[in-house]
């Protein structure tokens, strides 16, 4: 099947080139950067290739700003806190999209006001509340507001999803012998593929990400994430940026790999959310 060449063909594949170089750009020139010194980064090379491969940056950040440590605090905050989502939202979603019970529509509205706190409006009462808790410098302390700022979004995804979904499905399961809870993890479940990616990428972008929250709440530099411990690259009255960007580099790997395992799925939801809007 040839594919007709057209004018406005030829400029959407132009704009989508250019959309992509332009996308591309900062992640190349960060692997740029984490291979130069400070030298070449900012006076005598600043925006082209490598004069000399530093791959010395990238061994530097793992040994001398205990950048595996921070690692690993990111991987267990983010994987567990991802896990008690999916769970938490999911069986919240299936309860209030298909099942019958008094309150449902009322507890699906109070969730999905989440979506219209900011997160830095309760950050003091938040911190309070650890400290009360006595959970401060501790995984949970990030792991608790973590599931719960995200609850709200991945509800609501789930919660479309599941509403789109025919009815009569878990009507013949049910006519089979089928209890709620099998027709939940062996019917519904593969059916909603998509939304599981979708929420998995956002959320794992977010936690992965993020600053803030754990700023305020982790102190003790033995339980910073990431995100806080590249603060470590940061000198008093110097920067040393060859290393730093090594560590965002290495930061940034998982998040490929996520989406690379996801993306397929992404795309199908939103070519699903398109057919039903239309």
């Amino acid at each position: 099947m040839k594919l007709k060449v057209t004018p406005k063909s030829i400029v959407n594949h132009l704009l989508m080139y250019i959309y992509l170089a332009i996308s591309l750009y900062p992640l190349i020139y960060l692997v740029f950067i984490s291979l130069k010194d400070n030298t070449e980064i900012f006076f005598t090379n600043p925006l082209g290739f490598p004069t000399s491969l530093r791959f010395y940056n990238y061994f530097h950040a793992v040994q001398a700003f205990n950048l595996p440590l921070y690692f690993r605090n990111s991987v267990i905050v983010t994987f567990t806190s991802i896990v008690f989502l999916l769970v938490l939202s999911l069986t919240f979603s299936y309860a209030a999209a298909r099942l019958s019970w008094k309150g449902s529509r009322l507890a699906s509205n109070y969730v999905t006001t989440g979506l219209f706190i900011p997160t830095q409006v309760i950050l003091i009462p938040l911190a309070v509340l650890v400290r009360d808790m006595n959970i401060a410098n501790t995984h949970l302390a990030l792991i608790l507001p973590y599931i719960a700022f995200n609850l709200a979004f991945s509800s609501m995804i789930f919660y479309v999803f599941f509403r789109t979904i025919p009815f009569e499905i878990e009507e013949s399961a049910y006519i089979d012998g089928a209890s709620i809870f099998r027709t939940f993890l062996v019917i519904m479940l593969p059916l909603i593929r998509p939304a599981l990616a979708t929420v998995t990428i956002f959320a794992f972008l977010h936690i992965w990400n993020e600053y803030t929250i754990s700023l305020i709440l982790i102190t003790d530099s033995s339980m910073k994430t990431l995100p806080t411990g590249l603060l470590a690259f940061t000198g008093q009255f110097s920067t040393d940026w060859g290393p730093m960007a090594a560590a965002m580099v290495i930061a940034s790997i998982p998040m490929i790999i996520v989406y690379l395992l996801l993306g397929d799925q992404v795309e199908k939801a939103l070519s699903m959310s398109a057919a039903i809007k239309g």
